[in-house]
Formats: structure tokens, sequence, C-alpha cells
């Protein structure tokens, strides 16, 4: 399986339990196809760079996930055909993920800490 990186941007009226429901979906897709989600961040209502069909704010939501490339067609082919999405991309990243690699770097260096305050007392 290999790595991926998916941003989409939402409708900014779709909100509350409607956007969790959306996001919810996505997920599914990819979960129903075998995909392993490994990290959903939801970055919240910010201005486009450039009005999309006369819209200036999106939600944006990032997906980290694993899966086979057949994975990918279904998952762009459903984003195209929801109209609350305004624009979608997803790309393959080379290695692991490196919000994750971050993140357990972070855990052994504060296990590291712990270890080393315990020998001092």
């Amino acid at each position: 399986m290999r790595n991926y990186e998916s941003i989409y941007i939402i409708h900014p009226e779709v909100a509350g339990e409607e956007l969790t429901a959306m996001v919810e979906k996505f997920q599914g897709i990819l979960t129903e196809q075998g995909a392993e989600v490994y990290n959903l961040d939801n970055w919240g209502v910010r201005k486009l760079a450039y009005p999309i069909n006369k819209v200036e704010r999106g939600c944006y939501v990032q997906t980290l996930f694993s899966a086979e490339p057949q994975v990918i067609a279904e998952y762009e082919r459903r984003m195209r055909l929801d109209e609350k999405v305004l624009r979608f991309l997803t790309v393959k990243l080379d290695g692991d993920f490196p919000a994750i690699e971050a993140a357990e770097a972070a855990e052994e260096a504060e296990v590291v800490e712990e270890v080393s305050a315990e020998e001092e007392e």
C-alpha cells in the first residue's frame, strides 16, 4: 500500500452535523475499499486564494491514509460527483507521513526526558 495525502474544500454553507456527516462519508469511502486512515484533520473555514463559483471561503479537510492505487480513482470520482466539494487534491507521499514521524519523535523525546528526570532524583 502507498501513502497519500488528500485535501478537499467543502462549501462554507455546510456546517455542524452535515459537515461531520460529509467528512465521515469520505472517510467511509476509503475504509470500505481497504484503505487505512491515519489522520483526519478539519482545518475549519478559511478564505480561498481565489473565488470558486463565486464562493470566497471554504472548509478545508486534510486526510492522511494508506491505500492501493485503484482506491484513489473511486475516492476522487465520488468527490467529483458531490456538488458541495469545491476542490480536492490527492498526492502520493514518498516514505512515511511527515506529521506522524514528528509526533513519534516528540513522544520519544518526552520519554527520554521522563527517564532522565527519574534518574536525577
